[in-house]
């Protein structure tokens, strides 16, 4: 073989390799690049990846933080807990007061009417004598000293019995009611009806709005 076309030859393949070989370099960069990205990209994600899961982490400590908030808030000191029970106990015994106070004084209300009741009973009796008394004077000595002292006495005391809520029951005229009055007996009248009250034999009092004694009458058959 000619040397001109061996060298050309030899050359030739030369150039090839050498071709192939930039090539080879070539993909190698390629190939070391895209790794690198790769490995970037890689880096990258695992970043976010952390970060998100410390903001899920600090996000998870202040629910922590705030419900040891409000379990510290619920949870009461041990003295505003004896304030309360102590401002409870004192409520309580106050209103356990206030119901003995008006019990008491209704109980000592009742007590006075009770004890008023027994006194105007034992009064009564001297109405009676006094208007009695009265009445049997003659109209010829109405005027007397005495017997007009004597009626200042007897209205005097009416006053005061009045004064003290002691009333008469007025019964002439009215129906007959078994709550204030007594019928003691029956009589005829044309000019009233059947069961009024014709006359009155006692007269009757109330105390307050109780009977002292009911008004001893005749009724009307």
């Amino acid at each position: 073989m000619p040397e001109d076309i061996k060298k050309e030859t030899i050359d030739n393949e030369t150039a090839e390799n050498k071709a192939e070989e930039i090539e080879i370099e070539g993909a190698d960069e390629e190939s070391t690049q895209a790794a690198e990205e790769a490995k970037d990209t890689d880096m990258n994600e695992t970043e976010s990846d952390d970060d998100a899961s410390t903001d899920a982490e600090a996000k998870a400590d202040e629910k922590a933080d705030e419900k040891k908030g409000l379990f510290k808030k619920k949870k009461k000191d041990k003295k505003d807990e004896q304030i309360e029970e102590l401002n409870d106990r004192l409520k309580r015994q106050m209103a356990e007061f206030e119901n003995f106070r008006k019990r008491s004084e209704k109980e000592k209300s009742q007590m006075f009417d009770m004890g008023a009741k027994t006194i105007v009973e034992k009064i009564l009796p001297v109405i009676d004598n006094f208007e009695r008394g009265l009445a049997a004077v003659p109209d010829d000595k109405k005027d007397d000293p005495f017997i007009t002292g004597m009626d200042k006495v007897y209205k005097q005391m009416l006053t005061e019995l009045d004064a003290a809520g002691v009333k008469p029951i007025e019964c002439v005229g009215q129906e007959f009611d078994p709550d204030f009055h007594n019928a003691v007996m029956q009589v005829e009248n044309d000019e009233l009806e059947s069961g009024t009250v014709a006359q009155e034999l006692q007269k009757g009092y109330m105390y307050k709005d109780s009977v002292v004694r009911h008004s001893m009458v005749s009724v009307v058959q």
